[in-house]
């Protein structure tokens, strides 16, 4: 708790300047009024329940919301006061804590408009951003960023590894009014640049001159065989020949077996097909480049970073086996304000969890220990009394008739 109040001072002073558009840490069961569960219909919603799950620092500071039904879909949002991120800093910030190990399931945030409809909110409705991990198998476990451009959703161009252990990890999507962009995990950058670069927000500036084309005589070899190579007499041999160490079998018979032919075997001798060697080619003239020419469909837009209106948060995700938290919901126009709550907050949730698991862990070992000898000990018993048994048996006397 005293990280949770020394962060809210930190956050007051800042306020002189930053914006905290939105924040929710999930203290109590009074979410539960503000959150709003999708009723969309053909789809089985799992519900959220208040944890700080197995192992934690705080018991208090770290309770969120956590999914508790497997093979789920779940669908909740909360709509807060409408804000555009135009000529400012835009951060989206929330802990991620997967302690079942999740084998497949969604771990991100989507932010929308002011037009979802949160009761019907669900995988094809519209939003602004989508942000976070997502893991299914070894295959996949990646940090979306995906952002909605004139009706389009646009995957990053790159490959962002998530983490995929059981603690609370710390996920940062910063997109500034210049056009780039950073993506920090545990306060950490993974990956930062342009826009435009690393989305397809708009087509190339450059193409190809349609008009242009590689000329016939256009000479791309960079060897040529010499044409004053000339093939060796002694060159052609057989691919196979008869073994010379083969005999015909004593029991052969010509008129019944036919003519005997030794078996054939690879030719030590044979050098393949012949070609002759390369030289480098007098006339290349390298690699023929395409021209290229302005792209007239391209246009430039120096407002791509720009969401016009930002009002809603919500978690619209599968999960195969559920035990996800989510906390920690930050969004704000202030990169300093975010950078201290992850050391403020985040860094000794994540150490506490880990001393606390490694505590519990070893905890069960030793119990796992206990009970394997303990087994042991129940065998040897029962094999001692069987040992017993054995000895203190009479055996069976024949009766024998009286003379």
């Amino acid at each position: 708790m005293r990280q949770l109040c020394s962060f809210l001072f930190v956050l007051t002073i800042s306020f002189v300047t930053a914006e905290v558009y939105f924040e929710e840490k999930f203290t109590d069961d009074s979410w539960e009024k503000n959150w709003v569960y999708s009723e969309h219909p053909g789809k089985e919603f799992g519900k959220f329940v208040l944890s700080h799950g197995k192992f934690w620092n705080d018991p208090e500071n770290d309770k969120g919301i956590q999914t508790s039904q497997d093979a789920r879909f779940y669908a909740l949002s909360r709509k807060f006061t409408p804000f555009s991120n135009k000529d400012k800093d835009l951060v989206i910030q929330f802990t991620v804590k997967h302690e079942q190990s999740i084998d497949c399931g969604g771990g991100y945030v989507k932010v929308f408009d002011c037009k979802l409809d949160q009761k019907d909110m669900h995988g094809e409705t519209p939003y602004e951003i989508m942000f976070g991990p997502d893991i299914c198998g070894a295959g996949t476990k990646k940090v979306h960023v995906i952002f909605s451009y004139k009706g389009k959703n646009l995957l990053i161009n790159k490959d962002i590894r998530c983490k995929d252990d059981v603690y609370t990890h710390l996920y940062t999507l910063i997109v500034k009014p210049d056009n780039t962009y950073k993506v920090l995990i545990d306060n950490e950058e993974v990956e930062s640049g342009e826009l435009e670069a690393d989305w397809d927000f708009l087509p190339p500036k450059k193409i190809k001159d349609p008009s242009q084309s590689k000329p016939e005589n256009w000479d791309d070899k960079p060897t040529i065989p010499d044409p004053n190579d000339t093939k060796p007499e002694d060159w052609d041999k057989p691919e196979h020949i008869p073994d010379p160490e083969a005999t015909k079998p004593k029991d052969w018979d010509d008129e019944m077996d036919g003519e005997w032919e030794a078996p054939m075997i690879d030719n030590p001798e044979y050098k393949g097909e012949w070609k002759p060697k390369q030289i480098d080619n007098p006339n290349y003239e390298g690699p023929w480049v395409h021209p290229e020419i302005d792209n007239p469909e391209y246009t430039a837009d120096p407002s791509l970073y720009l969401r016009n209106e930002i009002c809603s948060i919500g978690f619209d995700l599968w999960q195969v086996k559920s035990g996800t938290i989510f906390d920690n919901v930050l969004i704000t126009d202030d990169v300093e304000v975010a950078r201290k709550f992850g050391e403020e907050v985040w860094k000794p949730t994540f150490e506490g969890e880990k001393k606390m698991k490694e505590a519990l862990d070893e905890e069960e070992r030793k119990q796992r220990e206990k009970e394997s000898k303990e087994s042991e000990d129940n065998k040897d018993e029962d094999e001692d009394e069987d040992a017993d048994e054995e000895e203190n048996t009479v055996p069976d006397v024949e009766e024998h008739d009286e003379l």
